[in-house]
């Protein structure tokens, strides 16, 4: 038995994580979906939500110490984690997220629990999640020691074509969404500055430049030509690159 194993020996009493979660459940007189890693039987589980748009929430011990993780998912977006160790608490905190509690009320049950400020953004509805991540850019771009780009993250947020989709940065280029949840949609538009202070447009990320200006306001303009007649805000959940 390894050092690892040897933290988690009780666990290794009931034959994996999976397993040992369901007996303090079922020792608490309650019931939860449990599934164990069919590779790390004992460091890993997940457990199913009866909410559609949460995925499993997922189990981990610590590899160092003895301790429990938990990560939750809900449309693209992480909206809880957390560690204890205790276990009964992970099971508070895994029969909230199956029941659909809110995540606060999910932390009230089990206060061990941290919920991120996009995933209760996503909560009030995908608007919340991208003006949040708007405010998020112009903080940053306020912070960076690069006039231009503050130039351009504020030219961006005034234009209200892409102030309604979900902005993100990738290598300084300023990069828009039709959903709020990872992975994101495919480029619309991309926009960036160069260190010589030209501002340039792409149709996406990989692709040439449509045009090389030399002010921010005027990217802007043409950036908002370039997207697609008829789109509208960004909408809940991760992007679907199934045909």
């Amino acid at each position: 038995m390894n050092a690892s194993s040897e933290l988690y020996a009780d666990v290794a009493a009931h034959g994996s994580l999976a397993a040992a979660l369901q007996a303090v459940a079922t020792a608490s007189g309650v019931s939860v979906a449990v599934v164990a890693d069919e590779r790390q039987s004992l460091f890993n589980a997940t457990i199913a939500s009866a909410a559609p748009h949460r995925r499993p929430l997922g189990v981990s011990a610590g590899a160092a110490k003895r301790v429990w993780s938990v990560n939750g998912w809900s449309q693209g977006i992480s909206t809880i984690s957390g560690s204890t160790t205790d276990l009964a608490e992970v099971v508070k905190a895994a029969l909230a997220w199956s029941d659909g509690a809110t995540l606060r009320e999910i932390q009230r049950a089990a206060p061990f629990v941290e919920v991120t400020a996009r995933g209760e953004a996503a909560e009030s509805g995908p608007e919340h999640v991208v003006t949040g991540e708007w405010e998020w850019l112009l903080r940053d771009a306020d912070e960076a020691d690069w006039p231009d780009y503050r130039a351009l993250i504020t030219a961006a947020h005034a234009e209200p074509r892409l102030r309604r989709l979900y902005p993100y940065t990738s290598h300084w280029e300023l990069r828009f969404s039709t959903t709020t949840g990872f992975p994101f949609s495919p480029d619309v538009v991309c926009l960036s500055v160069s260190r010589s202070s030209m501002f340039r447009v792409r149709g996406n990320w990989t692709g040439p430049f449509a045009a090389e200006v030399a002010t921010a306001e005027e990217a802007v303009r043409i950036a908002g030509d370039l997207l697609p007649s008829g789109l509208g805000a960004a909408v809940a959940g991760a992007y679907s690159y199934e045909e």
